[in-house]
């Protein structure tokens, strides 16, 4: 659907990046009819700033303890964001709670990808969590966000059995690739125009979607 105009892109991140330069690519081969305009951090160190700057993206970091408190990171975060009057927003790896009012002013217009078949472990170390858990399945998730962590509405997850042999770090290996399948699938949508969130329902081709579209990963 190239006659519609590009999908105007803000990526969010804290870390390494590797969900940028996933959408990156995607967009570079065409397969994203987007243009990422600019990416931010809350990390000055971010590897992910330097995959912004190779690609001649905008690469931004504001400092969290230069603001009195979150809600003050989130108002100037937040103000640069609209400045650049951008389609939708992508949480790529950022490790930051948004508040209420941030998540307010982007309603619908934000995406994130977590690394767990949600509803199971939302928030940190969800691989060890797995494991300990003796869980049989894994995967990713990308979802709407909303103000509760991890809870927003379900888009596509991405979903692999647990080997016996899996350790955290095979697993978040073998759910990364995942990640980098569906996050770019969603955005496209959005560009699309066939993913919204509307009255809390998404729609996906018109069609309220009652369970995320699944895609599954190899054995």
């Amino acid at each position: 659907m190239t006659h519609l105009p590009r999908l105007k892109v803000i990526v969010l991140i804290s870390g390494q990046g590797t969900n940028l330069r996933a959408l990156i690519h995607a967009q570079q081969t065409g397969e994203l009819h987007s243009d990422i305009q600019a990416v931010f951090s809350d990390r000055s160190d971010a590897p992910g700033l330097e995959r912004a700057r190779q690609a001649d993206i905008d690469a931004r970091h504001l400092e969290p303890a230069d603001f009195d408190d979150n809600a003050a990171f989130d108002a100037t975060l937040a103000q640069e964001i609209l400045a650049l009057e951008p389609d939708l927003l992508v949480l790529a790896g950022l490790m930051r709670i948004l508040g209420p009012d941030f998540v307010e002013t982007f309603r619908g217009r934000v995406l994130n990808i977590h690394p767990s078949l949600l509803p199971r472990f939302p928030g940190l170390n969800t691989h060890r969590r797995v494991l300990a858990a003796g869980d049989t399945v894994h995967g990713a998730t990308v979802h709407f966000v909303t103000e509760k962590l991890d809870d927003g509405p379900h888009i596509i997850q991405y979903r692999i059995p647990v080997r016996p042999d899996d350790s955290e770090t095979s697993l978040k290996f073998r759910v990364s690739r995942g990640e980098h399948i569906i996050l770019p699938r969603a955005v496209g949508w959005f560009a699309e125009q066939r993913l919204r969130l509307i009255n809390g329902a998404v729609m996906l081709d018109d069609r309220e979607l009652n369970q995320a579209v699944m895609v599954d990963g190899e054995a």
